[in-house]
């Protein structure tokens, strides 16, 4: 019968999404939780293999690739306004 861990499941995954927050190790998160840098740096490759995390990561990536395309698309936007307001700035005047 296989060993059970005394942590949740979501006590696994939250230490491994605070070790991988900017300025954050395995280590930092350890120590601050009470754990061996290697408990979550275990629990990390164990549910980096997850379906539902690699699913929820895949959709992570896609939403910040969805927010640049979106701030470029805004950006043109911005600038084919700004021609279209000078072209008929530029037709109205008198020569």
């Amino acid at each position: 019968m296989p060993r059970r861990s005394k942590y949740s499941r979501e006590f696994m995954e939250e230490a491994v999404r605070l070790s991988r927050q900017p300025g954050h190790t395995y280590r930092s998160v350890g120590k601050d939780l009470g754990l061996s840098h290697e408990a979550v740096r275990s629990w990390a490759i164990k549910l980096s293999a997850d379906p539902i995390v690699q699913q929820a990561r895949d959709e992570h990536l896609e939403l910040l690739a969805l927010r640049r395309r979106v701030k470029v698309l805004e950006e043109e936007r911005e600038i084919l306004a700004k021609a279209a307001a000078f072209r008929v700035r530029e037709t109205e005047r008198p020569r």
